[in-house]
């Protein structure tokens, strides 16, 4: 019979071959409790001799559901969101699901991507391939104003599946949101760098109209305000969330040598990165001369040189919050949450504490 099955086998030709129903055959595939250890060894033992795969077609026919789920990302080239990518992969298959990425390279212009891919152009792509629900990262829903437009796409698409939004909750939009504390820590590294004897302090990266770059300058100015030191809008210097951007905006504060920053506040690592690369072409030093710290933790934070002081926003644990909340909803488990947790303080050598002094008097 072995050698007759040649071609892809059928669940009711492995049921034949064991003895079994095609009922019986399909609890062992579902990992039902219900079948005796010894038939489910036989049965396993069959399948696992011809290969045997049951049709993803088939069950989702017989289930309503494909076990896929579509996940849309700004820009996968970003840290910060291919981190929370793969702890929502990890966390998907652990669940049984597979994943269709989209990438609208929305945040791409920093690295040579001209146009971003509209994103309810991928919100059609979803509905078509028959995805159980989306999960939104990123993108024009992190803007400070989102459009009719996009909404309106939206609502259409979660009319019809689950949709869970990382981000903050926008009146009139019908999807399940996981909102998150964006200026989180930010009072922290101001208070961490007063205490080094830092007061001049700088703020550079991000994009103007982002609703994570808004939250983090406003938490910014209003520590420094409370604290009794002055905001000065020249040593602010928005541009992106990447490296180069960090050098730009870097390179912009030292053009002013009568105004420099002892310190600058960045937007996430990367930003950081690119920031230190600037100072050292000026031909200054890092802590020496100007401490650098971040708001947002990536995972080569630790591997620069020097180490960078940083923010761990927790970021596979809102992954994982996020994966979870999209597959209670697809089991009709859905309602908005907010994420209580804190960002930790992670004081490396990019500050100066590790030198054991105080900068100034």
């Amino acid at each position: 019979m072995e050698e007759k099955l040649e071609k892809k086998v059928t669940i009711y030709e492995i049921a034949k071959l064991c003895g079994v129903s095609v009922s019986t055959v399909s609890r062992v595939l579902n990992k039902s409790p219900y079948v005796s250890a010894k038939t489910q060894a036989r049965v396993l033992d069959v399948i696992n001799k011809y290969h045997y795969a049951p049709s993803a077609v088939a069950r989702a026919m017989i289930s309503n559901q494909t076990k896929t789920l579509g996940v849309i990302i700004s820009d996968i080239t970003n840290p910060y969101f291919s981190e929370l990518y793969l702890e929502i992969q990890r966390y998907a298959v652990d669940y049984g699901y597979s994943l269709i990425l989209c990438n609208t390279f929305y945040g791409g212009a920093s690295h040579g991507v001209s146009a971003a891919i509209p994103e309810d152009t991928y919100f059609k792509t979803m509905l078509e391939k028959k995805v159980d629900g989306v999960l939104i990262l990123g993108g024009e829903i992190d803007l400070d104003h989102v459009s009719a437009s996009y909404k309106e796409a939206l609502n259409r698409m979660s009319k019809q599946i689950p949709v869970v939004i990382l981000g903050q909750t926008i009146p009139g939009c019908d999807c399940i949101f996981i909102n998150r504390n964006l200026s989180g820590g930010v009072s922290t590294l101001i208070h961490h760098l007063l205490a080094l004897g830092r007061r001049k302090i700088g703020f550079i990266g991000g994009e103007k109209g982002v609703r994570t770059t808004t939250a983090r300058l406003s938490a910014y100015r209003q520590t420094l305000e409370a604290l009794g030191l002055p905001y000065d809008p020249a040593l602010v210097s928005l541009s992106n969330y990447y490296a180069p951007d960090g050098y730009l905006a870097m390179s912009k504060l030292l053009e002013n040598p009568e105004n420099l920053p002892t310190a600058v506040v960045c937007i996430n690592d990367a930003v950081a990165q690119g920031a230190i690369r600037a100072i050292v072409d000026k031909g200054l030093q890092v802590p020496e001369d100007l401490s650098v710290v971040s708001c947002d933790q990536f995972p080569s934070g630790e591997y620069t040189c020097p180490r960078l002081t940083t923010l761990d926003q927790q970021n596979s644990y809102l992954g994982r919050m996020s994966i979870m909340t999209l597959i209670g909803a697809i089991h009709n488990d859905s309602e908005c949450i907010s994420i209580s947790h804190e960002p930790r303080l992670i004081i490396r050598e990019s500050c100066g504490a590790k030198l054991g002094r105080f900068f100034e008097q």
